[in-house]
């Protein structure tokens, strides 16, 4: 005859082995995801920088070339100079911001790899049940 004690550890042993897998997947998904959360922050870093050098430096490029030609322009088509440079900056702008959501909709999905991942186990898990 079999005791009662004789056959918990089968099925203890079956379900810790389960939560240990179980345990082991969740860890390989958070540490995938962690490694995703740092690439995201340096890629984020990475663009800021670039941005605001392009920034600073475009201003100041902008902002002397506007002084010196309005400069010579003083006497005689100051308004004109003063127009055309706001139309010319308006429309470098429109430009810009046009190319950069342009930019942004080609960027890769945040947590694409972890996503996959995730159904890549989903897939699994229902076609063993």
């Amino acid at each position: 005859m079999v005791s009662p004690s004789s056959a918990s550890p089968g099925i203890l042993h079956s379900v810790r082995t389960f939560a240990d897998g179980l345990l082991g997947t969740v860890e390989d998904r958070i540490e995938l995801i962690s490694v995703e959360l740092q690439e995201e922050k340096l890629r984020l870093i990475k663009v800021f920088i670039w941005i605001s050098a392009a920034i600073f430096t475009g201003v100041m490029a902008i902002t002397f070339a506007s002084i010196t030609l309005v400069y010579l322009l003083w006497d005689s088509a100051r308004l004109a100079a003063l127009g055309g440079l706001t139309l010319l900056y308006s429309g470098a702008m429109v430009t810009i911001i046009v190319a950069f959501r342009r930019h942004l909709a080609r960027q890769p999905k945040p947590f694409a790899a972890t996503l996959a991942e995730i159904k890549v186990d989903r897939t699994c898990i229902r076609t063993e049940s």
